[in-house]
């Protein structure tokens, strides 16, 4: 199990930018598939991006075009760059890691942040 800790959350008027931040301890980081998920008030948990190891990446076509995911494993650090920012991107958002990616899509990673909230508002 890594543990994670996300930073780069905030308040942001729409149309902004913000960079959330993922850094893991131990071991073994560039071997993990490592993904954003994020959860709004009232919704369920939603699969925001992923990047494996070999550098894969998807995103999900809510936010396809407006966010980047990427990694750095010499830093062990995961990003997500979130652009056009709207009111709907509101939520907390929650890095995890695994392998392999299926683990990440089914959420069944024993390894996760305790998330960052993402408030867009005027």
């Amino acid at each position: 199990q890594v543990q994670l800790v996300e930073s780069g959350g905030g308040l942001v008027q729409p149309g902004g930018s913000l960079r959330l931040s993922c850094v893991a301890s131990g071991n073994f980081f560039s071997t993990y598939t490592m993904g954003w998920y994020r959860q709004a008030p009232g919704k369920q948990r939603e699969l925001v991006a992923t990047i494996t190891s070999a550098g894969s990446i998807n995103v999900a076509d809510s936010v396809k075009g407006r966010f980047t995911i990427s990694r750095d494993n010499s830093k062990k650090t995961v990003y997500l760059q979130m652009n056009s920012l709207e009111p709907e991107d509101t939520a907390v958002y929650y890095c995890t890691a695994g392998s392999p990616i299926a683990t990440i899509l089914n959420r069944e990673s024993e390894s996760w942040g305790q998330g960052t909230q993402v408030t867009v508002s005027s």
